[in-house]
This record gives C-alpha cells, sequence and structure tokens, in this order.
C-alpha cells in the first residue's frame, strides 16, 4: 500500500467499479450462502469445501470492487465443526448491513488468531480485507480479490457473528456456578446450595435465590489456601490468610469442575500482592464481580479494547480503592479518561500506545506517581501540571514527537530515568539534565541529534549511564559529564575531564583512526570495544590497564602488540581480522588471567611459549587460531595450556599433530582441524575424555580416528576426506548425534555398519554416482554445496531449497530460510515454496510480481504456525529471460529479513539481496517509527525481531511485513558463484572475505563448510547456514546438436552436480521428526498442489515431448505446464533382522528398522527402441511387464527427487558413461528415518508399484503404495492386462510410422510423464 506510489488506492478504484457493477441483492448488495462447513483436522483454516463455486466467481469476475467475507460462529476456535457463512458483498457495503442480513447485532473482528474487537456500525469488512491485502504488498486489484475470496487467509484475517471466547480466558475472567457449600472447618454448619464466584482476588458465597440483593460473604483468597477435602469427593476447601481465617468447603459435580476451580484458585492464593492480570481477553469492560475485591493493587488490562463508559469500563475502575498499579497499554484510547485522575493511589501508570495526542492537567493530581510509561503515542509536549509530582522517577516518553526535552522535566526532582527514544530531537542543551539534579539515566537513541548545547560552566554529577546511539552526531563532548559509567555511542568522542567512573565504553564502528587518551586514562574502565575501526596500534597503556578485563579490537589494522611490562587483569581479548604476525614472547606469561583469546584471521607463523622453565600457570580455556599460516611448529607451544577446552585450527598449514603433543591437552571438548593437510589425526585423541565435537573436514584423512570410544562425544565431521573404511565398535557412545561422512568418494559402507550407525539422529552419507538428462543439462551450468551447522544450540533452525532442474527445464531454484529460534516456519517454507512459484510463474511474466506474490503467497500458507513465529528468507531463481529464450540466463532474486545472496563476478562480489533490518535498513527504521512501534534497547522491535519485513509474525503487523526486495539481473560468463547465508554467517563474513576464502576451491560443499567454519571461529555461537552454487554460464557448456555436439540421451549422463538431499544439520528432509513425515507438514500448511494441472495417466496416451535443447540454445516452451512431482512416503515392513519374509538377503541400503523414507518420485515411461537391447533379467529390477510382446524397448524408468527436488535418474545404461566428479558432486544426503537414522537412498529404495488406475490428486504430497519386493517393478492387474498390452501396441505402430529411417539407431529416446 504504501510502495504503489501515485496510483490510485486499491479501496478508491475498487469503489468505484463496485459503483458501475449490478447490484446483487435485496440488501445493499448482499448475498448470503449459509454452509455448515466442517473444518480440517490439521492446521489449515479450512478444508477445500469451504470454497464458493463457479456462480459465486462469475459473480466476483464482474467488478473488482466485489468481494466474499467468511463469518464464523463463535464456537469456530473450538468445535470440530462450525457454521459458516460466505458473505458476497462490496467493498462499500455497511458492517451494519450485514449484521442486518445475519441477524445479529454485532460484527467481530479477529487478526492474526489473536484479539477479537466489535466492528462499528459504520465500518466496512470487504474493505478491511482489501487494505490488508494491499498493506502485506498486493498491488494488483484484480489478485487482491483472489486473495480474500481464499478461505486460508481466516488464519490473519477473520469475522465472527458472535465474540468467541475459549473456555480457558473464562475462567481466568470469572468463575461461577452453584454448589453446595458449608462454613466453616467443624461439622457445625450443614451443607446448603449457594451461588459460588471466583473473580480477581475473592471467593463470592451468596445466596441462589438473592445473589444480588441478599448478604454476600467475601473470602479474600491471597495468601491463603486452597485444600482438597478428602471425605468428600469433588470439594475443596478455601481458606482466606490471617489469624482469623475464614473457610469454605464446596463440593462440585463433576472432575472437570473440581479440577478448574482448584487450578485458577491456587494461582491466586499463591500471590503474594494482590495482582490481577486480565491483559490479551478481548475486553471492553471489566466483570462487576471484580469490584467486590478491594484489595487489588495492581491491574493489568494492556491489550484489551476497554471503553469510558459501562458499568465496567473505565470510568469504573476508581471504585478501586486501594489500587497502585494500572496497566492500560494498547487500547486503543484516544485520549485518557479524566476519572483515572481521582485514582490518587496510583504509584504506576502504564498508557503506551493508546494514540494519545495530549495529557489533560488533571494528571497533576496523581501525588503518589512515581513511574509513567507515555511511550507509543504522539505527544509533543506535557502539562505544566505534571511539575506537581515530585515523587516520580521514572518518566518514559519514547516515539512520540517531542522536539526538545518537555522544560516541565526540569521541576521534577526526583527524576531519576528519562527515555525520549525515537522522538525528533536535533540539539540536547546538557544544561537541562543539570537542573535535574537526581537524574542518572538518559537514553536517546533514533533521534536526529546533531548537537549538543551548554548554557552553564557547571558540570553534572548525576548522569551515569548515556545512550546516544543512532543520532546524527559527528562528535561529542562529555567534559560536563564527569560522573558517566555507561557511554553508547557512534561517533568521535572528546572528554576531558576523564570520567572516573566510567566503566564500560563501547565506540565501535566510528573510523576511528586511534584509540582515545582519555579512554586510555579512565581508572574504573573494565570492558572496551574498538573493533570495527581503522586502528592500527594499541597504546601500551590500554593493554597493561590494571582494570580492564575485556578487549575488542578485531576488525582493525592493528599490525603488532607492545610488549607486556607487567602482568595484567584482561580476560578476554579479541584480535581477529588484523595484521597481526607474531605476539610478542611474553605474552602469556603476562596474561595470567587470559580466558579467552581470539586471533584469527591474522598472519601468525608462530606462538609464544607459556613460561619457558616453570610448570604453566595458565588458565586460557577458549583459543581461535583459524584462518593463520601456522605450521605443525605451533604445536607443542599448545601443550603449555592445560586447561583449553576450545581450540580451533582450522585452515592453516598444518601437515601432522603429534600424538603425544594431543594426549596432555586431555581436557578438550572441542577440536577443529579443519581446511589444513592433515592425513590422520592421531590415536591420542582417545584420552581426550571430555571432547565432545571434533570437525576435521577438507583435509587428505584416510584413516578414521579412535573417536567413537569417546563417552561424550556428539558431533564428528570428517568430510570432503579420502576415508575408505571405517572402523567401529560393536556398540557406539549413546550420546553420538551426528556424523558427516560425505565427500568421501571411496568410502564403501556395508550395511552391517549402517545398522550400526542406525540409532545417529543424523548420519550424512554419499550415494552412488547417478544418471539423469535433466541434471545432466544444468549441472554443466551450476551445481551447488550446502553446509548447515547448529553451533552451541541445541537445534537447527535453518533450511535450504536447492532445485538444480526446476519446472521440468534448464532452470534452478535455490533459497536459504532461517527461524531465528525456530525450525518449524523454515520447514514448511522448504516444503512449499517451491510450488508455489511454480504456480506463480503461470500467471505472470514479471519477475518482481510472480517472485513478490510467491513471497506473499508463502506468508499466507503458513497458517497458524505463521502467527506467532517468523522466518527470515532469500530465493534465487535462474531462468531464461522471458523476452528472449534464445539468449543468456537470467538471475532473479528475492529476500526479507536477513538472509543475503551475493554473486562473484570476475573474483568481487555483487551484494543482490537487501537486509531488512532496522540498524542496516534505515527507510525501515523510520517506516516502524512512523507506526509507533516499540523498539527496545537491542533494536528489536517489540523486543522480537531486529527484522522488519519477514515470513509469518502476523501478530505484529505492520510493524513486520512478508513483502520482499526483488531484483534481476542477467547472468554473464564473469559470473563464478553465487553464494547464500543465513544472518550468523554474513555477521561474521564480509562479502570480500567470503569470495576470497571460497573462489579457488571447485567443490561447492568444501566451499560451503569452509565459510561456516570461518563464521563459527570468528565468534558465531548461532546456527549458521551456507550454499555455494557454482556457475558455469558460457558458450563451452553447449550440447546440442547446434554447436557440433550430440545431446546425450535419457541414460547417457551422468550427473556431476551434487545431489541436493540434505543433511541433518541442513534441516531439510532429514530433521523432520520421526512421527512428522512430509505428507503430514503439507497438511499443515495446505496443499500447495494445483489442481488445474493435471498431468496425463498411463490411460490417456503417451504424449512425445519436445525434443531437448541446451541452456544457451533452448526450444520455444510448450503450452503444456508439467508439474514437479511431489513428495511420496514409503513404507517397509521388515523383520528385526533386517530381512523381508520371503527375502534371504537384507535390501541394499535400507536400515533394518521398518522406518519410513521419505523420498520424491518421478515415474517416466521412455520408448527405448535407439538404445542397447536390455536382455530381460540381465538387470536386476527389470520391468516386469516386459515380456516378449513388447520386446521393442519399452520400459519404465524410475527417477527419485529428494527433499530439495534434484531428480536423480538411478536404473538404466549408467555404466556405459565415464563419471567426472569432485568429491562432493555426486553425494547424496541421507534421509532421516522415523527412528532418526540417516540412510542412503539406494536404488533399492525406489522399488514402487505402478497401478493403472492412478490417484486423482495429481501433484502434491501424496503416500505411494508399500515397498514390493527388488524384482517387483511394474505390476499390471490380471483384468487389465490386454488392455494395456493393446495400447502399447497401437503406441508402436504409431511410433513407427512417424520415425526416420535413417538414423533411427542414433535417435535419442523419448520421455513421458506418468500421471504418478
Amino acid at each position: 500500500m504504501g510502495e504503489a506510489g501515485a496510483e490510485p488506492g486499491p479501496m478508491e478504484a475498487a469503489g468505484a467499479g463496485s459503483a458501475r457493477g449490478s447490484r446483487a441483492g435485496s440488501r445493499g448488495g448482499i448475498r448470503v450462502l449459509k454452509r455448515n462447513m466442517k473444518r480440517n483436522g490439521s492446521r489449515n483454516c479450512l478444508n477445500r469445501r469451504s470454497r464458493f463455486g463457479s456462480r459465486e466467481r462469475d459473480w466476483l469476475k464482474e467488478d473488482v470492487g466485489r468481494g466474499c467475507v467468511y463469518i464464523y460462529g463463535a464456537d469456530s476456535a473450538t468445535s470440530t465443526s462450525s457454521d459458516l457463512h460466505l458473505v458476497l458483498c462490496k467493498v462499500d457495503t455497511l458492517a451494519s448491513e450485514i449484521c442486518d442480513g445475519e441477524g445479529r447485532e454485532n460484527l467481530y473482528l479477529q487478526l492474526h488468531g489473536d484479539l477479537v474487537r466489535r466492528l462499528e456500525p459504520t465500518e466496512k469488512p470487504l474493505q478491511i480485507v482489501y487494505e490488508y491485502l494491499a498493506g502485506l504488498g498486493f498491488e494488483d486489484l484484480v489478485r487482491i480479490q483472489e486473495e480474500a475470496a481464499n478461505s486460508d487467509l481466516s488464519c490473519m484475517i477473520r469475522f465472527y457473528n458472535e465474540k468467541p471466547c475459549q473456555v480457558e480466558q473464562l475462567d481466568r475472567i470469572l468463575l461461577s456456578g452453584v454448589y453446595n457449600v458449608r462454613k466453616g472447618k467443624t461439622q457445625l454448619h450443614k451443607w446448603a446450595e449457594r451461588l459460588v464466584i471466583l473473580c480477581g482476588t475473592c471467593l463470592i458465597v451468596s445466596s441462589v435465590k438473592d445473589c444480588h440483593t441478599g448478604k454476600m460473604h467475601i473470602l479474600p483468597l491471597v495468601g491463603g489456601k486452597v485444600e482438597e477435602v478428602k471425605r468428600r469427593q469433588h470439594s475443596l476447601a478455601f481458606s482466606s490468610a490471617g489469624a482469623q481465617a475464614q473457610t469454605y468447603h464446596v463440593c462440585f459435580e463433576t472432575l472437570s469442575e473440581y479440577q478448574r476451580w482448584h487450578r485458577q484458585a491456587s494461582t491466586v492464593v499463591s500471590q503474594r500482592l494482590s495482582t490481577v492480570d486480565l491483559s490479551c481477553y478481548s475486553l471492553e469492560e471489566v466483570p462487576e464481580h471484580l469490584f467486590y475485591s478491594q484489595d487489588i493493587t495492581y491491574l493489568n488490562l494492556r491489550h484489551n479494547f476497554m471503553r469510558l463508559d459501562g458499568s465496567g469500563g473505565l470510568d469504573s475502575l476508581c471504585r478501586f480503592s486501594q489500587l497502585k498499579g494500572l496497566n492500560l497499554s494498547h487500547n486503543m484510547l484516544g485520549e485518557l479518561p479524566l476519572l483515572l485522575c481521582e485514582i490518587s493511589t496510583l504509584t504506576e501508570l502504564n498508557i503506551s500506545c493508546n494514540g494519545l495526542h495530549h495529557l489533560p492537567s488533571q494528571m497533576g493530581n496523581l501525588f503518589n506517581l512515581q513511574t509513567l510509561c507515555l511511550d507509543g503515542n504522539f505527544l509533543t509536549s506535557l502539562p505544566e501540571e505534571l511539575g506537581n509530582l515530585q515523587q516520580l522517577c521514572s518518566l518514559g516518553l519514547s516515539f512520540n514527537n517531542f522536539s526538545e526535552v518537555p522544560v516541565v522535566c526540569e521541576k521534577l526532582t526526583a527524576l531519576d530515568k528519562l527515555a525520549m527514544a525515537g522522538n525528533q530531537l536535533e540539539t540536547l542543551n546538557l544544561g537541562v539534565l543539570n537542573r535535574m539534579s537526581h537524574i542518572r539515566y538518559v537514553d536517546l537513541r533514533l533521534n536526529h541529534l546533531r548537537r549538543l548545547s551548554v548554557d552553564s560552566l557547571e558540570g553534572n554529577k548525576s548522569v551515569t549511564h548515556m545512550d546516544l546511539r543512532d543520532n546524527q552526531l559527528t562528535d561529542l563532548d562529555l567534559s560536563f559529564l564527569g560522573c558517566l559509567e555507561q557511554l553508547h555511542c557512534l561517533m568521535t568522542v572528546n572528554v576531558y575531564p576523564v570520567p572516573s567512573l566510567l566503566t564500560c565504553l563501547e565506540i565501535s564502528r566510528n573510523q576511528l583512526l586511534c584509540i582515545p587518551d582519555w579512554a586510555c586514562e579512565a581508572k574504573k574502565l573494565e570492558v572496551l570495544d574498538m573493533s570495527y575501526n581503522l586502528l592500527t596500534e594499541l597504546p601500551s597503556r590500554t593493554l597493561s590497564s590494571l582494570s580492564l578485563r575485556k578487549l575488542m579490537v578485531g576488525h582493525n589494522h592493528v599490525q603488532s602488540l607492545p610488549p607486556l611490562l607487567e602482568h595484567i587483569p584482561l580476560e578476554v581479548l579479541d584480535l581477529q581480522h588484523n595484521l597481526i604476525t607474531k605476539l610478542p614472547e611474553m605474552f602469556f606469561f603476562k596474561a595470567l588471567n587470559l580466558r579467552y583469546l581470539n586471533i584469527s584471521a591474522n598472519s601468525l607463523e608462530s606462538l609464544p611459549s607459556v613460561c619457558p622453565g616453570e610448570e604453566s600457570l595458565s588458565v586460557l580455556q577458549l583459543l581461535y587460531l583459524t584462518n593463520n599460516n601456522l605450521t605443525d611448529l605451533c604445536i607443542p607451544d599448545l601443550v603449555g595450556h592445560p586447561n583449553l577446552r576450545v581450540l580451533h585450527l582450522a585452515n592453516n598449514q598444518l601437515q601432522t599433530f603429534p600424538a603425544s603433543k594431543l594426549s596432555k591437552l586431555d581436557q578438550l571438548e572441542e577440536l577443529n582441524l579443519s581446511g589444513n593437510k592433515l592425513k590422520t589425526i592421531p590415536t591420542t585423541i582417545a584420552n581426550c575424555k571430555q571432547l565432545h565435537t571434533l570437525i576435521a573436514h577438507s583435509n587428505e584423512i584416510s584413516i578414521f580416528p579412535a573417536i567413537l570410544h569417546l563417552p561424550r562425544i556428539q558431533f564428528v565431521d570428517l568430510s570432503c576426506n579420502e576415508l575408505t573404511e571405517i572402523m567401529i565398535p560393536e556398540v557406539l557412545p549413546a550420546t553420538l548425534q551426528e556424523l558427516d561422512l560425505t565427500g568421501n568418494t571411496n568410502l564403501v559402507l556395508e550395511h552391517k555398519t549402517l545398522d550400526i550407525f542406525s540409532h545417529i539422529s543424523t548420519l550424512k552419507i554419499d550415494a552412488k554416482p547417478s544418471l539423469t538428462a535433466d541434471s545432466a543439462l544444468s549441472s554443466t551450468l551450476w551445481n551447488h554445496g550446502l553446509a548447515e551447522m547448529a553451533g552451541q544450540r541445541n537445534k537447527l533452525c535453518v533450511s535450504a531449497l536447492a532445485l538444480g532442474s526446476f519446472s521440468d527445464s534448464v532452470e534452478a531454484v535455490y533459497g536459504m530460510f532461517d527461524g531465528d529460534k525456530n525450525e518449524e516456519l523454515p520447514r514448511l517454507l522448504q516444503c512449499t515454496m517451491a510450488d508455489v512459484l511454480l504456480e506463480e510463474v503461470q500467471q505472470s511474466n514479471m519477475d518482481s510480481v510472480f517472485m513478490s506474490n510467491t513471497f506473499l503467497v508463502s506468508h499466507r500458507k503458513l497458517g497458524m504456525a505463521g502467527q506467532k513465529l517468523g522466518s527470515s528468507a532469500v530465493l534465487c531463481y535462474i531462468r531464461h529471460d522471458a523476452t528472449d529464450l534464445a539468449g543468456s540466463f537470467t538471475l532473479t532474486l528475492a529476500n526479507v529479513g536477513t538472509c543475503q545472496a551475493i554473486l562473484c563476478r570476475s573474483g568481487k562480489p555483487l551484494p543482490l539481496s537487501k537486509v531488512f533490518s532496522l540498524e542496516q535498513c534505515p527507510e525501515e527504521a523510520r517506516r516502524v517509527k512512523a507506526q509507533k512501534a516499540i523498539i527496545t534497547e537491542d533494536n528489536k522491535v517489540n523486543g522480537v525481531t531486529c527484522c522488519t519485513r519477514m515470513l509469518g509474525c502476523t501478530y505484529l503487523h505492520p510493524w513486520i511485513l512478508p513483502k520482499p526486495h526483488v531484483y534481476s539481473i542477467p547472468l554473464t560468463v564473469e559470473d563464478e558463484m553465487l553464494l547464500l547465508g543465513n544472518k550468523a554467517l554474513w555477521e561474521h563474513l564480509s562479502y570480500t572475505e567470503a569470495v576470497t576464502a571460497v573462489r579457488h576451491l571447485h567443490d561447492p560443499l568444501a566451499a560451503a563448510k569452509k565459510v561456516c567454519t570461518l563464521a563459527q571461529s570468528y565468534g558465531c555461537q548461532d546456527n549458521v547456514g551456507a550454499m555455494v552454487v557454482c556457475l558455469n554460464i558460457g558458450e563451452d557448456s553447449c550440447t546440442c546438436e547446434v554447436h557440433g555436439l550430440t545431446l546425450p540421451g535419457t541414460g547417457g549422463v551422468i550427473s556431476t552436480a551434487k545431489s541436493a538431499t540434505p543433511s541433518s544439520s541442513s534441516g531439510i528432509a532429514s530433521e523432520f521428526s520421526s512421527e512428522l513425515s512430509a505428507s503430514e507438514v503439507s497438511s499443515e500448511v495446505g496443499s500447495t498442489a494445483s489442481d488445474e494441472h493435471s498431468g496425463a495417466g498411463l490411460d490417456a496416451g503417451l504424449v512425445p515431448r519436445l525434443e531437448r535443447r541446451c541452456s544457451l540454445h533452448p526450444m520455444p516452451p510448450s503450452s503444456i505446464f508439467q508439474r514437479q512431482p511431489s513428495c511420496a512416503t514409503f513404507s517397509s515392513n521388515q523383520s528385526d533382522n533386517g530381512l523381508d519374509s520371503d527375502d534371504e538377503q537384507p535390501v541394499e541400503g535400507v536400515m533394518t528398522n521398518g522406518s519410513k523414507v521419505e523420498v520424491e518420485v518421478d515415474i517416466h515411461c521412455c520408448q527405448g527402441k535407439s538404445l542397447e537391447p536390455v536382455p530381460p533379467g540381465a538387470e536386476e529390477g527389470s520391468p516386469a511387464a516386459g515380456s516378449e510382446d513388447d520386446s521393442g524397448g519399452l520400459f519404465f524408468r524410475i527417477w527419485r527427487q529428494n527433499s530439495m527436488n534434484s531428480n536423480i535418474l538411478l536404473a538404466g545404461t549408467k555404466e556405459r558413461c565415464e563419471l567426472q566428479k569432485s568429491p562432493s558432486t555426486c553425494c547424496l544426503y541421507g534421509k532421516k528415518l522415523s527412528n532418526g537414522s540417516i540412510v542412503p537412498l539406494e536404488e533399492s529404495l525406489n522399488l514402487i508399484e505402478v497401478a493403472t488406475e492412478v490417484p486423482k490428486k495429481k501433484t502434491g504430497y501424496f503416500a505411494a503404495p508399500t515397498q514390493l519386493e527388488p524384482e517387483d517393478r511394474f505390476v499390471v492387474p490380471p483384468d487389465l492386462e490386454e488392455e494395456v498390452k493393446e495400447q502399447i501396441k497401437q503406441h508402436h505402430e504409431s511410433g513407427a510410422e512417424q520415425e526416420p529411417s535413417e538414423n533411427a539407431a542414433m535417435a535419442p529416446p523419448d520421455e513421458f510423464d506418468t500421471a504418478l
């Protein structure tokens, strides 16, 4: 909506269109379709039966101003079925008109499954929906109309004819019922029927007949007791606190009622203060019975829709005589009720985010007020009467419209904290702060400060903490703030005199050439952050400071460290990304307190010894030496640090690691030796009993290290080495969770070995080389490698998508999804986003349109999971230019959040994406501020996320939007690679460093792993993911006959592209839980398949494909759209020994635990007349239907597709081709079974039964038939055998007439898609 430019808004245009249209009915253009629609059991909002028919669609198409509104019953959120009304109306249809047609008094609106508010009679429901969609990013009016008619939209915006309320919410507000009650602990009183109410902090007991006029017994419960009465079933004893405590026994009729009352009463009695929390209940007024709880001291009404009038409105809150704290934030008040200013007992008042433009002068009557929060409003000034609040110590004015510090603040003599972040201050008068004698904390972030002014020479002796980040100050003179303890700023700082109490100073990213003198003279400075500047040296007095505990000077130009003359207390030292070639000789001897040292990405060639001639006193625990020039000579110096727990030596020049030295590092917990030239890891690693992580990929290791005896080993990465065999014990350590063996091309694992590895959560291994014509064409142009590491977190929240052959042509799609702290959304996006892109490409040729709509529709398809969770995403689509099909390829990229992609062109990085975060996108920060979001001190929107555009997190709308940044660029011969990464990767690696680090590597898997390893060594402790796509776009990659090369047949090409099946750490298919199959995931987010694109079945005739051409000289695309195959689930029922009941040998590559294996399949029927004849039975898995009557070459090939949808041809003539591959180009990650194990997808996993009656659903996720025996490839039911033979015979005859007589033997075989 905000990006539509000067074009008319969707509502104006829609309204004009509706004026031209005819009226739909007698009630203002309303048509009501009342249907009793059952809800789906999954997370989808509704099943397909909730969609309206063709008659309603035709009515909508007549005018874009028309649309439909789904109206739900009040019980639709809890019951299995709901009375759903589909109302066809116009954008100018009022809510009152719809209510009249529904026979209801009110209409309610719910956003994002959260709060429900009553619509005003003059509001227009359809216009609300249209404006909501336009705000998301939809621009086309017709598309907005289509999206509004989609029932999945109800997960984001929904209408009710009655106010829905869950039982749990009602219980927390008020519990009531008529029960048998007895007063007192003794048996003197009799049981009597009474009305019992639990509301607020009290239990109310009254007569049933005279419940409103008769005598009421009020029992305060805070600090009291609620106990079970053992002598009477389903009874509770409620007791008040104090010496004269009263007790009431209540007998409930059912167990459920007993549990509900016991649960709520236990919450009340456990409180120390009389607090009532009614936040987020969509309340318009508080219950009348709440006013009987006169002991309430704190009332939380945040996130409601409180009204002023009414028996329980805001004007009646003054009835609480002891109320001290009141929270009314996010209530859309518009103005402050005057009667609230009469609650003289208030000490804390929060009225933030209420759209207030001014405050009444009566606010000065709240003399006892100590905390006042006014954040997120539109205030420009404060009333002078506010100066009467002499006890006010905390004042929040952030994210308002103040242009200066209010003068009235000078009268608040007790004010201790002033927060004015996100206002419009341009000048700060320090004299105002001087006149606030008790002010200590000042927050002035996100303003427009350009200068500071002083109107007196008197210094301030009270301010200790000041935050001046994200302003426009170029220099700062803090000579008047002599008591400053903490300063957050981004500017050049000049301070005199030196703040004597300063303990923490952060002045990173300021292009400073040297450390300021005043910072060196601060006597109590403990933390100094000078990273990302232009420092060339460190002053000796800084490094030798007797108070400094933590020093961060990474990413500078420091060439050497000054010699240390005395012992220093330094505990943390970060020197990464400098130009240091050598550390001082006595460095470790003088820095005896040093526990953390990161000196990665320097030019170190040696390390200083610890303390020559004496026993080591080093307490160093974490040492990062990655990406230096260290050789084997540095290993003996490491022995002087016996307390090392983490050691990173990746990407150095190590060739050996002496066994005697490694044995002395017995406290190691994490060891990273990747990217060296090691041929073996010493057997003495078995002495490292604490070791839980070993990373040694990209070496020359040929012998599997002795690590499987370590009791705490969890993660082992030995990928991209030269392993040939593994000697493993009979029993593996129970702690082992992940083992990565990919890229070891000579490694062969027997079935027995795989059986031993079956309990490992994640096992990554290579698969056999596979064949596919599509992937062979694309593999000459691009291949990819993927690496994802969980870091120090116990789950991986990053997923990736890689389709080397996409949309049944020479196209590719690559994506990366980062859910930050949730793993659900990245997996859902990985499963659905490619299908959404396929559908959107068919609707529009404009890259900005189909890519943007792909993100917006994927945002909708997240359903209920996307209401509270969010994910960053980047999607890269490589295709031919739609206007020049014979030209070069075009790369179209779209992204939201912090996932990014760069293109390496001529050895230099070319950023393609845009980072949507508050820190790196000023225009987004201005937009969020203008919409009055609260940006916390850690630069997060409402304290949740730093991203301003994400998929999901719908409850943060409109601050968080799903509309992506879209960018297209033609690919040229100079383009070498495409690099995708998540936030953690790019936070620790610059674009230039990433490109430089992997540009010389020919193996994309090794390249992806290297950048992830670098990020971890540079301090990344979060999930990190990287995908490297090697590009080879040029005339030399042409494979068509036009340039003298014969196009290989279906079975005549071996793909050298690394298969895209994910690893466990990648979270693509291997990270699915054992109980959640791909089909179940699809059912949660809604079917992404389109019913409009149907494939031809076996009985529909065989339609030959067009001649295949190379990517540089393609044929024009066919008008028939062939859908990508989707996921299938294969089940195998096996005995405990791994054998089927009729088998003598176990099926190769299949785990012996009867687990589900998730694969994706595509079956192609090939007319192989030109192929060499394959004798029946010569190859295992020959077609069972291949009888002597159809020996002319008709056979079936089964294509396997991994979770990233890369087609892989299994059977055929691969033995006739020579395989040219890198160590990782033919690897196939294992699939995660239901027990958490990972096995390679061997040929035996693709033995499926092909039935003549195929499923009606041609696409989407479905369950394939049970896996049959290896020799059963193709089964035709007896009653259809004659019909199938007749069709085959007719096909052969028609093919023989059309086939040319010459060169018949050289013609490539045609391929046909079956319906499955």
